[in-house]
C-alpha cells in the first residue's frame, strides 16, 4: 500500500511536467528550462528541414553532374561534422554545463544551419553565367 501511495504521489507531481510538454510550447513566453530546451529544439528543426529542402533542390539541378554533387555530398557531410562539433564545444562539456547545455547547442545549431542555408540560396539564386557558381540554374 505504501507503494502504491508513493507511486501515486510520484505521478501526480510530475503531471504538470507531462501536461506541458504535451502541449504546444508557448515559446514566446517560455518560463521554464523545458519549455526552452523544447522551443529551441523547434527552432533548429525548423531551419534544419529548410536546409533540406535547399539541399535537395541543389543536389536535383546537379542531376546530370555525379562529379558536382558528389563534391556536395563530401562538403555537407564535413559541414554537418563541424557544425555538431562546434556546437558541442560551444555549449562545454556536458557533465559541467547543466540544463541550459540543450538551449545553447540548438541555438548554435539553428544560427550555423541558417548560415549554411543562405549559402545554398545564392547557389540556387546565381545569375546565369556566373562562374563561381557551382549550381546551374534552374531549367
Amino acid at each position: 500500500m505504501r507503494l502504491l501511495l508513493s507511486s501515486l504521489a510520484t505521478l501526480i507531481l510530475a503531471a504538470p511536467h507531462f501536461v506541458g510538454t504535451a502541449l504546444a510550447a508557448d515559446c514566446a513566453n517560455a518560463q521554464d528550462q523545458a519549455t526552452m530546451n523544447q522551443c529551441a529544439g523547434k527552432d533548429f528543426g525548423a531551419a534544419d528541414k529548410k536546409l533540406n529542402d535547399a539541399y535537395k533542390q541543389i543536389v536535383d539541378r546537379l542531376k546530370d553532374n555525379a562529379a558536382s554533387r558528389k563534391l556536395l555530398v563530401d562538403a555537407q557531410r564535413a559541414w554537418v561534422a563541424f557544425r555538431d562539433a562546434e556546437c558541442k564545444f560551444q555549449g562545454g562539456p556536458i557533465d559541467t554545463a547543466g540544463t541550459i547545455y540543450p538551449v545553447v547547442v540548438a541555438n548554435c545549431q539553428t544560427s550555423l544551419t541558417n548560415g549554411r542555408l543562405k549559402v545554398f540560396q545564392t547557389y540556387l539564386n546565381c545569375p546565369e553565367g556566373e562562374l563561381n557558381c557551382p549550381v546551374p540554374t534552374a531549367q
